[in-house]
């Protein structure tokens, strides 16, 4: 029996760091960064006001505060004027929030300072000196890296791949994943159920995690249940897919198709994972392509993916962290688990503490689709007591 962790590594060394390739700003979103980009500006691009109000010489206004300093306003300074003048002594200029500040200013007095004048202004109350004043290249000098290689591109890293005007960004490209269910019992949902029919549903799950973890799924529906005719299917569909992902047909009963007809190539192999759910597994490679195998219970396949598959392809997308967030958290309530399996229960997880949804059955989907993370119970520990600490892996979109 192989070990979670090892069942990971063969998973991993399965798939290669994917190619690099550019794309614009604009299409970027949910990518991965390839390499380290640099700032091709500085950010602030010059020294500008944080706040609406006048720039004035602290040493002609910083008495305010003592009594009230009235000056003439020599200029309005708006933000995006580029004729800037300097300050001349014993006047202020008007500006506002992200305006320049005019050569001579070293403060800013907010308005609200003020009695808003326009032509003269009385100033009540003066910061310190060179408060309100943003200092160019204070946030990201030019030339300094502006994004790290693995860094996801979210909003907050596309807003500043933007502000330092970059149109362009290499990041990696996105695996395509074929991803096939297996089974006579499955049918398309909508179509009336016969006796001993299921609607098939794992090949949307497996769709959906795998774009999510950021790669480009296809379904290959309904593949015959015949291995020559499974084989045919699944080979002629091989050739422009970066990993195969199958879920049903590995386990030890009889009609095993993806683990009949695989078995006979030599280039996957099978085998139980300590774990549960998600024991049946199998790894390896069909014409040069990767393929991973998950058990076909829906939690099993899930939980499967989770653990194997998803961090192996954020890796191949050079992912910085391609793991899931985790955090120690509190049972609610008493567990027990079979020893000698590593358990990944279904929990609800919030402020510090943690709670099982449903039981550990692999069938129970409806359970899953309530759960916010995996709740991990080592393969030694066989009863834990409520408030006892134990290790959760977040997998609720809003908390990775």
């Amino acid at each position: 029996m192989r070990t979670v962790e090892e069942h990971q590594a063969a998973v991993e060394a399965l798939l290669s760091p994917l190619a690099e390739e550019s794309v614009p700003v604009t299409a970027a979103h949910g990518r991965v960064l390839a390499r380290d980009v640099l700032a091709a500006v500085a950010l602030p691009g010059f020294d500008n006001s944080a706040m609406d109000g006048y720039a004035a010489r602290w040493a002609e206004v910083g008495g305010a505060a003592d009594h009230v300093v009235s000056l003439p306003v020599a200029e309005d300074i708006p933000a995006g004027r580029t004729d800037v003048v300097p300050l001349a002594p014993g006047t202020v200029h008007r500006i506002m929030t992200g305006a320049p500040l005019p050569p001579g200013a070293d403060v800013v007095v907010p308005v609200e300072l003020t009695d808003g004048g326009t032509d003269v202004v009385e100033i009540r109350d003066c910061p310190a000196a060179g408060a309100h004043l943003r200092r160019a290249g204070e946030d990201i000098a030019a030339g300094n890296v502006a994004l790290a290689a693995g860094s996801p591109l979210g909003a907050a890293q596309l807003g500043l791949a933007a502000a330092v005007g970059l149109t362009e960004l290499p990041v990696r490209r996105r695996p395509r994943v074929l991803i096939l269910s297996t089974g006579s019992e499955l049918v398309a949902p909508g179509v009336p159920l016969e006796p001993g029919q299921i609607y098939e549903s794992n090949s949307l799950l497996l769709a959906a995690a795998v774009e999510e973890a950021g790669g480009i799924p296809r379904r290959l529906h309904f593949v015959p249940d015949d291995v020559d005719a499974f084989l045919g299917t699944v080979r002629a569909q091989l050739t422009t897919a970066d990993l195969l992902l199958t879920s049903g047909g590995v386990s030890a009963g009889a009609y095993e198709v993806v683990k009949d007809a695989f078995s006979g190539l030599g280039t996957v192999e099978f085998l139980k994972v300590g774990m549960q759910p998600g024991g049946p597994q199998g790894a390896g490679t069909v014409d040069g392509v990767p393929v991973v195998t998950l058990p076909g219970n829906p939690v099993s396949a899930f939980v499967s993916f989770e653990v194997f598959v998803r961090p192996a392809l954020r890796r191949a997308l050079g992912h910085a962290a391609p793991d899931r967030l985790r955090a120690p958290a509190r049972l609610t309530g008493p567990l027990r688990s079979p020893a000698g399996r590593r358990q990944f229960l279904r929990g609800r997880y919030e402020d510090g503490e943690v709670s099982q949804v449903g039981g550990p059955g692999s069938h129970l989907v409806a359970h899953l689709a309530r759960a916010n993370c995996l709740v991990v119970i080592p393969e030694d520990v066989t009863e834990l007591p409520a408030g006892a600490e134990v290790d959760v892996v977040l997998i609720e979109g809003a908390l990775q």
